[in-house]
């Protein structure tokens, strides 16, 4: 289950299933650092929302370690690996 709050080195982000994120921006989520919000696409099936979750996650984790200039690709890479490590492994999203 993915949190509806997930707190990040002291900051509290919001996380909301929106429509049309893909349609509109061509990704599967976004985040706003600045409203402290994680966006994920209603349409996406359970496990891409997790998978989406995560990789928005790591971006908030570099923003907030102080990492402004991300690398997409890292990030992709990054968050695929760690997805698969905490699904396999049988971690859960919230309680």
């Amino acid at each position: 289950m993915i949190p509806s709050k997930i707190k990040v080195a002291g900051i509290d982000y919001e996380v909301h299933e929106v429509d049309g994120i893909l349609e509109r921006f061509n990704t599967l989520g976004q985040i706003n650092y600045h409203k402290g919000i994680i966006e994920l696409d209603s349409s996406l099936c359970q496990t891409r929302k997790e998978q989406t979750f995560v990789h928005e996650l790591l971006h908030a984790c570099f923003k907030e370690a102080g990492y402004d200039k991300q690398d997409e690709e890292m990030i992709d890479r990054v968050s695929a690996v760690l997805y698969q490590v905490l699904r396999e492994n049988h971690f859960t999203f919230g309680d």
